[in-house]
Parts: structure tokens; sequence; C-alpha cells
């Protein structure tokens, strides 16, 4: 067992102290109680399938739309004013959801969300890595440190989603919205006493055609980060692919209503505990690198076969597990390669790409389920964890130091 010494130990509870604010703003951002029982309050108000899925569209098309531009906002004025947006958007979706009585107000409330994750997505990475490097001068704390965070995250997921469903069954599914406004502006109150880095501050003001410009040029003609984009973009369309499409193999195989709450808590939990698992294993090492290779390959596998609800729960655990751990990995890459200016704007942009390539999959996806059955469309996922597998160990061949703080 490794000891710090006494500087190093200072060191890191100096960070932790630091980014507390950051963990509590997390924490309370991703406390939705209205999430758990969302498709029973659509349905109460007159939703239908086809109208569930007109909403969901509303949703992913104003995600890709607003994400670079929230994520260059982020590194031109504050990328911790940016989470105070995220968090307001947050709030004004319970609001608007909370007050809907139809499909339409409803889709109003389905688009604040939309602006949410499109503030919150690649903002938050880029300030975590920043203070971690403002603080220790490199970048090796920052997978134990966003794993942390996804850590929470995944904690208030799970916490609230039996905090929700308890609530609606007291009271009523929409009370649960109206609850979940004074903690998405609590949340406000935690960012603003965040000390945000500085970093991305440069002494002279880029104009903003040219801070663009930067930004597009790093995420299209950058070489050596191409592959790490591609990784990150299918790792994370297989990731949401589980989450989106990983029940209905329970309703494949007629599994009891019962089981679903289990299932889907089990599933949740790989957001923290792979976060949490992604600084402890170095996929750099050809042996480990392998073992996670081929764990991907036989979960997905899996899928393809399985016809029992423990071994699909397990198969799909499992691959939350290792895609999360690959997510703060791959986002390390990520930062490693850019400069801090244009930090935020290019993690947003992978974002917008992962969405641009999800949304033609699922479709794809949904077509081969309905025609042919979702184990036969379980193959599909097998491509692309193999693809997964094949760039992870491309990429593993060169791990590009941290860029300057200013471009």
């Amino acid at each position: 067992m490794t000891t710090l010494s006494p500087p190093a130990v200072n060191l890191h509870r100096r960070l932790g102290r630091r980014l507390l604010p950051l963990h509590i703003g997390v924490a309370l951002q991703g406390f939705m109680l209205w999430a758990p029982v969302e498709k029973l309050f659509m349905s109460e108000i007159g939703f239908d399938p086809t109208a569930v899925g007109l909403a969901a569209a509303a949703y992913a098309a104003v995600v890709p739309i607003l994400e670079v531009p929230s994520g260059i906002l982020a590194d031109r004025w504050s990328r911790r004013g940016v989470l105070v947006v995220a968090s307001t958007m947050l709030a004004a979706c319970a609001l608007v959801g909370g007050l809907s009585h139809d499909v339409l107000s409803y889709a109003f409330c389905a688009m604040f969300l939309g602006v949410y994750f499109a503030m919150y997505s690649g903002t938050l990475d880029a300030m975590v890595y920043d203070t971690v490097l403002e603080e220790t001068g490199g970048s090796d704390g920052f997978e134990r440190r966003i794993g942390a965070v996804r850590a929470i995250e995944s904690a208030a997921l799970v916490a609230s989603s039996l905090a929700g469903g308890w609530v609606a069954s007291l009271l009523s599914p929409r009370t649960t919205y109206f609850l979940t406004i004074p903690l998405a502006l609590l949340s406000v109150v935690a960012y603003l006493r965040f000390r945000e880095p500085r970093l991305h501050r440069s002494d002279e003001r880029t104009p903003l055609r040219k801070h663009v410009a930067t930004t597009l040029r790093v995420l299209t003609r950058t070489r050596s980060l191409a592959p790490v984009i591609v990784l990150a973009v299918l790792s994370a369309v297989l990731m949401q692919s589980i989450f989106e499409f990983g029940p209905l193999w329970l309703v494949a195989i007629a599994a009891p209503a019962v089981l679903f709450g289990p299932y889907w808590a089990a599933l949740m939990t790989t957001l923290g505990l792979g976060g949490l698992l992604a600084g402890r294993v170095d996929l750099d090492r050809p042996a480990v690198l392998g073992v996670v290779t081929g764990l991907l390959a036989l979960g997905s596998v899996t899928l393809t076969v399985a016809t029992h609800v423990v071994v699909i729960t397990l198969a799909q655990v499992l691959l939350g597990l290792l895609l999360m751990a690959l997510a703060v990995h791959v986002s390390l890459l990520v930062h490693n390669a850019v400069p801090s200016t244009v930090r935020a704007g290019v993690a947003s942009g992978v974002s917008s790409l992962t969405w641009l390539v999800f949304l033609p999959f699922s479709v794809v996806f949904g077509v081969v389920s309905t025609a042919f059955g979702v184990h036969t469309a379980g193959w599909l996922l097998t491509g692309v964890a193999l693809l997964v597998g094949a760039l992870l160990a491309a990429t593993a061949l060169r791990r590009s130091a941290p860029a300057a703080a200013v471009a």
C-alpha cells in the first residue's frame, strides 16, 4: 500500500476542499424526483407511445444544437456561470413539467431539459480537469476526481429514484416536479461558492470568430485527436444504447413488473461504481486492455442469447461498469490533447457528435428489434463493442501530455 507524503496529503485535502461546493451542486442537481415517474405522469396527461417519441425527439434535437455554443460560452465567459444556467434550466424544466396538462405543454418541459443537458455536459468535465491541473500542476488525479463526481451523480440518481417513487405514491407524480425546483435552485448557491479555475482565461481576448474556428479546427483537423474522438463517440453510443434499450430485453422475456425496479437500480449504480473504478484501472497496460476488451465482447454477445433476467441484468451491469470507466479514461485523453481555452467547447463538440451518431443508430436498432427481435438487434451492440475495443488498443499506444493552458 502506497503512503502519501505530508505535502501530497495536504495537496489532496486542499483539492478536495476546493471541489466540495462542486460536489454538493452536482448532488443537488442530480436529485430529480420526477425522473422515475415521468412516463406514468405523461400517460396521465394524455401521452401515447407516438407522443412519447415526439417528446423525446424534441429533447434530442435541442442537445446537439446547443452543446458546442454552450461549450464556447463556457470557455469565453464562465464555466461556473454556464453550470448556474444549467441549474436554472433544470428548475424551469421541473416547473413547466409540473404545470403541464397536455402533450404540447410538456414538450416545452422536454426542451428545457435538453438545454440543461447541453449546458451541463462538457462544461463540468473541463472545470474539474482545470481545477486538478491548477492545484497539482498535472492531470494524474483527474480520473479519480471525475470518477468521484460520477459516483455522486449516480448516488443522487438512485436516491431520487427511490424517493420520487415514494413521494408519487403518497402524494402524486405531479408533486415530484414541484419538489425538484428548490433542489435545482440550491445547486445554484453551491456552484456560486465554487472557486472557478482561471487557466482558460487568456491575457489577450480572442475574437469570437477566431475562437469558434479554433474549436472546430481542433475537433476536425487534429489527426492525433481523431481516434480518441471516435472512441469517445462510439463508447458513449454503446453506453447510451444500454440505458435506452436495456429494458427491452426484460420485455422480450416477459419478466414480471416487480423485477424492473431492482434491475434499473442495479443499472444506475454502474454510473457511480464505474466512475470509481476508472481511476484504479490502468487502461494503458496491455493485459488490462485485453481483459476489458474481452469483457466488452462477452457482455454484448451474452445479450444476443440470454433469456434469463439475472443473466441479462449481469451482462448489462458489466457493460455499464466498463463503459463508464472507459468514458472517464477517454475524457482524460481528450482533455490532455486540447488547450484549456477551447476545452469545454471541444468536449461539448464530442458530446454533440455522440448525439448525431446515436439518433440514426437508435432508429436502426429499433427497426431491427421490431423485425427480428431484441436479441438479434444485440449483434449491433456487439459490433460497436468490437470497434470500441480496437480503438481502445490503438489509442493506448500513445498518450499525450497535458496541453498548455493557453492556445
